[in-house]
């Protein structure tokens, strides 16, 4: 049985749905089609939660640039602006799953 934290960080079939349309089917770093809706802002080691707000599609190269390599930096900057123009008021610190809430 999953833990509520590991149900919580899981991205749904509805919101993959979601961001693959919200992202026009295309990595949004490189703008590839062979990309998937399923890169945390927040990785899910920090808690991130599985919701629209936290997910970006990224194709395989730019999804482990931006969770591998020094660049990572870049590639969390240009997500974070990505989805703080996509959701008004958007902000990180309600993409933590945060116990007992």
């Amino acid at each position: 049985m999953k833990s509520k934290r590991s149900k919580a960080t899981d991205i749904s079939r509805k919101v993959k749905e979601t961001v693959w349309e919200r992202d026009g089917h295309r990595c949004i770093f490189c703008g590839s089609p062979q990309a998937m809706p399923n890169a945390h802002y927040i990785p899910r080691s920090h808690g991130g939660l599985g919701v629209e707000e936290n997910i970006v599609t990224a194709c395989m190269f730019c999804h482990d640039r931006m969770d591998h390599t020094t660049e990572r930096p870049l590639f969390l900057k240009a997500a974070r602006d990505y989805l703080a123009a996509r959701y008004k008021g958007w902000n990180e610190d309600t993409l933590v799953f945060k116990k007992g809430v």
